[in-house]
């Protein structure tokens, strides 16, 4: 043991970042700082492995860094995609980092068996399925999905959003910010026509990234190292498949960071991006995409990216501050980033570009920054404090300040956008609806209980990729390998079935991995107060949807149709949270950690631009149309 940390130590001294020279040492063998947990030990070995190659495919790829990358880089710039035309992707390669999602999970469980036996029992109990839905996103990677791309900007995140296809400079920028989906192998060509990110357009120019900080539940790290000069100093923030908070050196300047899960149950599901250039530009990204080839290149997926300027000297630290960059520095605080940024510093990188989170928001000016970070942030909350910083009653807080709370004489229209599936309860849908308006959760705590749980669901449409979708998308059964819902919850006694709808791309035969709300208002007609609707017609009228305008102060920019929501929140408790308490001492429960956007959306034309899907939604036929669950495909099925 000891002389497999002086090895170590040796290693990470070799990578030790040099102010006077750019030499590039090589390396002889990567092992991690020794861990106190055994097993952990044992389930590092193949990581060891992929790193090593990881570093020697960065290395040729540094010799080479004046090619130009083309839009292929950002699928894979050193590592071929798998094929995608046969079930052998269900057998892992001896030399191809493992990313299956299928053989990640099952080997989570064994060690969970092993180690967490109490734990594993409890999962199966199906009271606690709806606080573990989530972790179902790790299950199936190795089936393809589809995916296009289009310039989709809200006007509080306004962005340039002319042309088609024509590419724009590795190192653009997007001062007012940008929302696009992502590039795609299988979009339909005629349909390709708007503006779209690649992972190589979001991380450029890699020789001008000083620093970053990224996050995502699934990532590839070999695949992720080679988008980074090796030199360069970077923090990840992943899941602990025990759910225990974790610093572990992972690559040669590279730190993985986890936060702590309540019982191991839920998931750090947050998908962003903090990269610091040298010249002092900050860019901030908030995404639905896992860091993981299918991701950028066969299921689509939603990208928000916004360049903030460094301001022209510091501002003072205000630690009441609740704006944007506060919010970012309460995030990152409850990811455990804080310890990873300290032990970056200490490992002789002495000149980041923050030396504390704090920073953020005296270093730069996010003036220009219209839209609202909307965390979820795993735990038990209580108090208003606090409860306003998380889950749905932070988007409740967010819908307000941007001006989009649903006015009085008008209903809200949801139509929620996601790829995995909750267990629902009236309760819990109007719970959440009940934020969604913009209304206090307070109003909804003070109403009895046995009310709450007695009334209808609101005008929700929910939507999914329905069976035959599915199977006639661009990679058929294969690409469904990111959708989950369950028989047990399509078939449950209450389930919200009539609210299903079907989930189409506008890009064409691609599925969506992207999760987006769109809310829009609507004149309360007679036969819509207090009812939600409930025809099981597949021409169910769409008139009842006619989206109003309302102009609350008169001026032309105050004037809204409703809002959108885009990151990394599914529709379900788990990332959203469940109330509790009184609306004197509220109580929040989020099983998970999310993260996503919030603004106004000003016209139908933008609200088009926004929403990834065909609108509107085909309802479900009952009896007719089914969801796609994916554990009762036979290309999913475990051998």
């Amino acid at each position: 043991m000891l002389f497999s940390r002086a090895l170590a130590l040796s290693v990470r001294e070799a990578y030790k970042p040099s102010k006077t020279s750019d030499r590039k040492p090589e390396p002889k063998e990567i092992i991690e700082i020794p861990s106190s947990d055994e097993e952990d030990n044992n389930e590092d070995v193949q990581l060891q492995s992929d790193v090593q190659r990881a570093i020697e495919a960065s290395k040729a790829q540094s010799a080479s860094s004046s090619r130009t990358y083309s839009p292929q880089d950002s699928i894979s710039p050193t590592i071929s995609p798998p094929a995608i035309s046969a079930p052998s992707m269900l057998v892992r390669s001896s030399n191809a980092f493992p990313f299956d999602r299928a053989q990640l999970e099952r080997e989570r469980l064994e060690r969970q068996k092993r180690l967490r036996p109490d734990l594993v029992e409890a999962q199966s109990k199906p009271q606690l399925d709806n606080e573990d839905e989530e972790t179902d996103e790790n299950v199936n990677m190795n089936g393809r999905s589809a995916k296009s791309t289009r310039p989709t900007t809200g006007k509080a995140p306004r962005a340039t959003t002319s042309g088609t296809q024509s590419k724009e400079p590795a190192d653009a920028y997007f001062w007012n910010g940008e929302l696009r989906q992502t590039a795609n192998k299988y979009v339909e060509p005629s349909k390709d026509t708007r503006p779209l990110f690649r992972l190589t357009d979001i991380l450029a120019p890699r020789d001008e990234i000083s620093f970053a900080i990224i996050s995502a539940y699934c990532v590839d790290f070999p695949w992720m190292y080679s988008f980074f000069n090796p030199s360069t100093p970077v923090i990840i923030v992943a899941q602990d498949s025990q759910g225990n908070e974790t610093m572990k050196e992972v690559l040669p300047n590279w730190i993985k960071t986890t936060p702590f899960l309540r019982g191991g149950r839920g998931c750090m599901h947050m998908k962003f991006m903090l990269i610091f250039y040298k010249t002092g530009r900050l860019r901030v990204v908030v995404s639905t995409a896992n860091l993981l080839p299918i991701d950028w290149r066969d299921i689509e997926n939603s990208v928000w990216v916004q360049d903030v300027p460094l301001r022209p000297r510091p501002i003072p630290h205000e630690s009441k501050a609740n704006d944007f960059p506060a919010a970012w520095t309460r995030i990152l605080h409850s990811l455990n980033v804080a310890p990873a940024l300290i032990t970056m510093v200490k490992n002789g990188h002495t000149d980041l570009p923050i030396s504390r989170l704090e920073d953020l928001r005296r270093k730069w000016d996010f003036s220009k920054v219209k839209i609202h970070l909307v965390p979820s942030l795993a735990g038990k909350h209580e108090g208003w404090p606090k409860v306003l910083q998380s889950g749905h009653v932070a988007l409740m807080k967010a819908v307000r300040d941007s001006g989009a709370r649903t006015p009085k004489g008008k209903e809200l229209v949801l139509e929620c956008q996601g790829s995995s599936i909750g267990t629902y309860s009236t309760q819990w849908v109007n719970e959440f609806y009940c934020s969604a308006r913009g209304d206090s959760a307070e109003e909804w705590l003070d109403q009895p209980k046995s009310r709450r749980t007695k009334l209808p669901y609101p005008p929700i449409k929910i939507l999914f990729p329905s069976d035959k979708t599915v199977k006639e998308s661009a990679l058929g059964e294969q690409g469904g390998g990111t959708m989950f819902c369950r028989r047990s919850q399509w078939e449950g006694a209450k389930f919200p079935r009539t609210l299903f709808h079907d989930s189409r791309s506008k890009s064409g035969g691609v599925l969506m991995h992207s999760k987006m709300i769109i809310a829009t208002f609507r004149d309360t007609g007679p036969s819509s107060k207090g009812k939600a609707p409930q025809s099981d017609s597949e021409t169910e009228p769409e008139s009842d949807d006619e989206v109003v305008e309302v102009d609350a102060q008169g001026r032309e920019e105050d004037k809204v149709i409703g809002w959108a929501y885009v990151g990394s929140h599914n529709f379900t408790p788990s990332a959203w949270g469940t109330l509790s308490g009184s609306g004197f001492n509220p109580i929040l429960n989020n099983t998970n950690f999310e993260l996503g956007i919030v603004f106004p959306l000003r016209s139908a034309e933008e609200l088009e631009r926004v929403a990834c899907w065909e609108r509107p939604p085909r309802k479900y036929v009952l009896g007719k149309d089914e969801p796609w669950m994916q554990s009762e495909s036979a290309y999913f099925a475990e051998e």
